[in-house]
């Protein structure tokens, strides 16, 4: 869809130091930064440890595990947080002193996502004592009573928004539970497992447990660079506390402080790894990490961040690189049939329905988040791709941290992707109270949810999803809008502001990369890669390459367009070792 173009208002920030660009102070204060104390990206600046609840009751929990030596087992999740929270608490445990602990991701098809009855009983049967989930297990009631059932105990560490019941664990830390006092509520569960190892490692110390194990005091630290990646790929808020920690994690990774994982996933990517910045989190390691659980098995992603040498890593990230261009071709192909599916319907850019939800019987449920999101993206709309439900025989997989079901052969899976103005979750809530027995199971955020239905429903489903998602949305809200940072000029158009803008990071959720627009005289343009528009512009008299990924290649090139209005992102572009200003498109005119 086409987005309106509106330029962001001009703000006071007097408040901001004048050593900075003003350009750069401006665009702080647009973001909603109120003090000079939010660009100090220092872990001293970090929300305070204490004020998680219930991380007293885990501590205590795991110390007493520590101590007898009991089986500790890590349930994860499928998606690059839940990879890299696992990956995380496999390595805070070993540097505390741990020498009984695993991990297990659920298989995706067989169990469904979480802390499941049934994945309660293949830990027991390994001899799993104290079970501690990352990125899951705040609405995975029915698994903690099982566990409860068998003798076990439970800390439920977690970032996901509660239901109106919580289950019944030994402690849950998640800080989006009623009563926790932690500032920042937008913590990925990679960033809630580095609060809990921050605490255990305070409380082990106040227990003299390092003097008596004879073992060094570890520096919990060095896990921001999993902490970062988790969080940028996790595609959570970032406010002021996750900043730091994406920073933090960043710095480390720049200075070559990282684990092998990482390091053999930069590489595959082709990323410079003394430059790397955060959307290269987003867009290149996430999604290699991710492929494993959409489709295979999630614990060859968890193990490439575990290995210990750099050998071994590059041959797991070669595997990692070769799953996500499968998941590339499956997209693409799903992408295709749902175009296909919405032309059958006679829906078009003019006459979109509220919320589009789509089901085809062949599609793959791994990529269902993904095409979801595609949509979502080109139309404006929130939108809910569903797939069956595969045989128990398939690998494991996953869509998303938020498509949380179970799977039958009667059942599908939907997975849902939303937009400004249109809270997800709430709504799946509201259609399940109002209309009991349509939804079967629902979980997810304001952005991002995932459900499943019975198969016979889908059509009154999408009746009602379309009823509410227009009762629910205002007119504005279903308009598109780019935001922008305004006309940028052609002095500052220069190898070193872009540069600038790049420290000014780290750019994300809710902290977006400015973004500029103008018209600029079109000298040359041609199709790179079956669907990429390579551009020469010029404007006062200087000329500025540009690209403009997937564009419509029916309307470009256009060899009648003698101007191009731009909104694009200022880049820089290497190649050979030489570095030159390149215009990264959002949106051409």
């Amino acid at each position: 869809m086409h987005k309106e173009i509106i330029r962001r208002e001009q703000v006071s920030d007097e408040h901001l130091p004048d050593t900075l660009h003003p350009l750069v102070r401006q665009i702080y204060a647009r973001r909603g930064v109120t003090n000079k104390a939010q660009l100090e990206l220092t872990a001293s600046h970090l929300c305070a440890v204490d004020s998680l609840k219930g991380l007293p009751e885990a501590c205590e929990l795991l110390y007493q595990a520590l101590q007898g030596q009991k089986n500790i087992t890590i349930i994860g999740d499928f998606d690059a947080d839940g990879a890299t929270s696992t990956a995380l608490m496999m390595e805070a445990l070993q540097m505390l002193g741990s020498t009984n602990h695993h991990f297990l991701v659920p298989n995706r098809f067989k169990y469904g996502y979480g802390l499941t009855p049934e994945i309660v009983d293949i830990a027991n049967s390994q001899g799993a004592q104290v079970l501690v989930t990352v990125d899951n297990g705040i609405s995975c009631i029915a698994g903690v009573k099982r566990a409860k059932e068998l003798g076990l105990q439970v800390v439920v560490t977690d970032h996901h928004l509660p239901g109106a019941h919580t289950p019944p664990a030994d402690a849950i830390v998640n800080p989006n539970q009623v009563g926790c006092n932690f500032a920042s509520k937008s913590l990925a569960g990679v960033g809630v497992a580095f609060y809990f190892m921050l605490a255990l490692r305070k409380y082990l110390r106040e227990q003299q447990w390092f003097e008596q194990q004879n073992i060094k005091e570890p520096n919990i630290a060095q896990l921001l660079d999993l902490v970062a990646l988790g969080t940028v790929a996790d595609v959570v808020s970032l406010d002021a506390n996750n900043r730091i920690l994406v920073e933090q994690g960043l710095k480390r990774i720049r200075a070559g402080a990282t684990r092998p994982g990482i390091q053999a996933l930069i590489e595959i990517a082709g990323k410079n790894q003394q430059k790397l910045v955060a959307s290269d989190f987003g867009f290149a390691l996430g999604p290699r990490i991710n492929a494993a659980g959409r489709l295979d098995d999630m614990a060859f992603g968890i193990n490439c961040l575990l290995a210990k040498d750099l050998s071994s890593a590059r041959v797991m990230a070669a595997d990692l690189d070769d799953l996500n261009k499968a998941r590339r071709e499956i997209e693409q192909g799903m992408q295709i049939e749902a175009e296909q599916v919405l032309a059958s319907l006679q829906f078009s850019e003019s006459n979109l329905p509220h919320g589009i939800s789509l089901f085809h019987g062949d599609w793959h449920q791994g990529v269902i988040g993904i095409v979801a999101g595609r949509l979502k993206e080109k139309y404006h709309r929130p939108s809910i791709v569903f797939a069956k439900g595969n045989d128990d025989d398939a690998s494991g997989m996953n869509n998303s941290d938020a498509d949380s079901i179970d799977i039958s052969s009667n059942e599908i899976k939907g997975s849902a992707r939303s937009i400004p103005g249109l809270h997800i979750r709430d709504l799946l809530e509201y259609i399940d109270s109002q209309h009991p027995g349509i939804i079967i199971k629902f979980g997810g955020h304001a952005m991002a949810a995932g459900l499943s239905i019975p198969a016979n429903k889908f059509e009154q489903f999408s009746a009602l999803f379309e009823q509410y998602a227009e009762q629910w949305l205002s007119k504005e809200a279903l308009t598109g809008v780019l935001a922008s940072d305004g006309e940028l000029l052609t002095n500052d158009m220069t190898l070193a502001f872009a540069q600038v803008l790049r420290e000014a990071g780290p750019w994300g959720q809710n902290f977006p990369e400015p973004v500029f627009d103008d018209v600029f005289t079109l000298v040359q343009q041609r199709i790179v890669g079956e669907k990429h528009l390579k551009l020469v512009v010029e404007k006062d008299q200087q000329v500025f390459d540009a690209i403009a990924f997937n564009v419509d290649i029916k309307r470009w090139p256009d060899n009648q367009a003698k101007q191009v209005k731009l909104a694009y992102r200022l880049d820089i572009n290497e190649f050979r070792g030489k570095q030159s200003v390149q215009l990264m498109v959002e949106q051409l005119d």
